[in-house]
């Protein structure tokens, strides 16, 4: 163990044959297993692309936008790290081609260069490894200890145009940091041919290493992805083409859910390869009754998981639900809650505009369908968004739920629009709406925020840990352990205009938690229903697979009290 604290040991996972492979996940569960040992562990994400950040990705480009406490918005493999690990990350933590370029024609234009040609090797790859060197040394946990082992994620796929000066900062690396404190972990696919009796192939994993390899890397292990477990044969015939010995060649099929990866992993003696590999504690994972129970309290977790028969149904009405990575954290919350709550989740999707009015003629077998599926929830949910495509289908759906008594719980867009819902069909204000989708309209409920630039859109926004302060007794401040203040992450760009909270107030809409100036709303109430809460934060991005958020407990046990 002493060696470990003279030098921090680093695993890198990068992915072969196919882009979405499941490096995130198998990235967060070697970490979490690795911390099981009692190690402390720090995480990076490499994302090739020449964006500064993710603030400004469509989430059909990449999904969802992950937002930490220091208001960097990151890839979303960030948040499996921090849920997996129970971490907090920082936005170094998550480094681009854009970041890395910046910083080095930044230091080319003060003259750090000074006399020298500027090129990707060795100026960009330096800065590469210096960046990752520097951020494996910060803290992200309440013992303010330094990570003992870093995990470094290579987004993107080996043999990509865009990731090649990284694969080469990599082969750099590990001479730098030396072999015992490098560990490669490649992931590659073996698919399987035709029926679920085919033949599982090796040859796109022999050809992924074989390029890894021309690049100067050497896998340490291989993770083999699959549909089903591995057929007899098939890591003898990878360890011979690959040059990997049989065990350290792991599988990890197709799960139910994505916490049982750890426990793939830890019945192939992961932990075991790791220590040895990095000369820790004669290559013996310590044994401990904590880290034990730890694990079993994973493994219940996940049976559970499994399990559950009671179902609960859940209506996210949102505007990118065809696709499901936009909303990563928020289904990861109501599946921790559904879980302490002994409920089975059932997501219903419905896209928002399909329960706008003025489609029932456009779409109508659409409309119908996404009213059924309304009608049958025993909760709504409307998370985040921007624009105002679909926002009349929420406005609708919130009316039902407040008109009928059925839970309902808004995240940022879904409170401003309950606020507009509210304006409307309470107040009678009828064209009361966001300056964001009417600038024109006699009732701005919602407006732009004064210190929030009008013309650049990346980092603008309001982000970050913020906090909120409780101005009455109430069931969200219940929900929280009666605190007087909590602190939750922010990425919003419109309020609650302030100057309309009295008419709210007197119509029974009760903003009970406002920012430290008192003049920013962030949680609202109604009076006369079982739960209708919406937040201005984010507090998905704070739930943990054991520790679900009280908002989204709270949720969840409102929508059982019927049954």
């Amino acid at each position: 163990m002493d060696s470990l604290k003279k030098q921090t040991k680093y695993v890198v996972v990068s992915g072969g044959v196919i882009s979405g492979i499941g490096k995130g996940v198998i990235a967060s569960s070697v970490g979490f297993l690795l911390k099981q040992c009692g190690l402390k562990v720090t995480a990076v994400k490499i994302d090739p692309y020449l964006n500064i950040d993710a603030g400004t990705f469509s989430p059909y480009e990449h999904g969802e936008v992950f937002v930490l406490d220091d208001g960097g918005e990151v890839d979303l493999d960030l948040g499996n790290y921090e849920r997996f690990l129970g971490i907090t990350l920082q936005k170094h933590n998550n480094i681009t081609t854009g970041k890395v370029y910046q910083n080095v024609i930044n230091k080319e234009r003060r003259g750090d260069y000074l006399g020298s040609t500027v090129q990707v090797v060795p100026h960009l790859t330096n800065e590469i490894q210096e960046w990752i060197e520097r951020v494996a040394q910060i803290s992200v946990d309440e013992s303010k200890k330094q990570p003992e082992v870093c995990i470094v994620e290579l987004g993107g796929t080996v043999g990509d145009i865009e990731s090649a000066p990284f694969v080469e900062a990599m082969r750099q690396f590990q001479f730098r940091v030396g072999d015992h404190n490098f560990c490669l972990v490649h992931v590659s696919l073996v698919p399987q041919t035709g029926t679920l009796d085919g033949e599982q192939k090796t040859k796109p994993t022999q050809a992924s290493v074989r390029d890894l390899r021309g690049l100067g890397l050497y896998p340490d292990m291989i993770i083999c992805r699959s549909t089903l477990p591995l057929q007899p044969g098939i890591k003898e015939k990878i360890s011979m083409f690959c040059h990997v010995e049989p065990k350290k060649i792991l599988a990890v099929h197709d799960c139910s859910s994505v916490y049982e990866v750890p426990l793939l992993l830890v019945k192939q003696d992961l932990p075991e390869l790791l220590y040895k590999k990095f000369h820790l504690n004669n290559g013996v994972v310590p044994t401990s009754d904590e880290s034990s129970q730890s694990l079993s309290i994973w493994s219940a977790f996940c049976r559970r998981l499994k399990t559950l028969r009671d179902s609960v149904r859940i209506a996210i009405v949102g505007k990118y639900t065809g696709m499901r990575d936009a909303y990563m954290s928020v289904i990861k919350a109501l599946e921790h809650a559904s879980v302490e709550c002994s409920r089975k989740l059932e997501i219903i999707w419905i896209e928002a505009e399909y329960l706008e009015k003025e489609n029932q003629k456009k779409y109508p077998a659409q409309y119908h369908t996404s009213w059924e599926k309304l009608c049958s929830s025993e909760g709504v949910l409307v998370p985040g968004g921007f624009g105002d495509r679909g926002i009349l289908g929420m406005v609708s759906a919130i009316e039902w739920a407040r008109s009928n008594k059925i839970p309902f719980l808004g995240i940022c867009l879904g409170l401003q629009v309950a606020v507009i819902e509210h304006a409307r069909n309470v107040l009678g204000w009828e064209d009361a709406n966001s300056t964001e989708f009417d600038p024109a309209t006699s009732h701005p409920v919602v407006e732009y925020m004064p210190e929030v630039s009008r013309t650049h859109k990346g980092g603008t926004m309001r982000l970050g840990l913020r906090t909120t302060h409780f101005q009455r007794d109430c069931l969200t401040k219940k929900l929280y352990g009666q605190k007087e203040t909590i602190q939750e992450r922010h990425r919003h760009r419109y309020e609650v205009n302030p100057q309309m909270v009295d008419h709210f107030e007197s119509a029974g809409l009760h903003f009970v938690g406002r920012d430290d100036s008192g003049s920013r709303m962030e949680i609202l109430e109604l009076d006369d229903h079982p739960f209708f809460v919406a937040v201005q934060y984010h507090p998905e991005y704070l739930t943990r697979p054991l520790k679900p958020h009280p908002v989204f407990r709270g949720f969840i046990s409102a929508c059982n009290c019927g049954k």
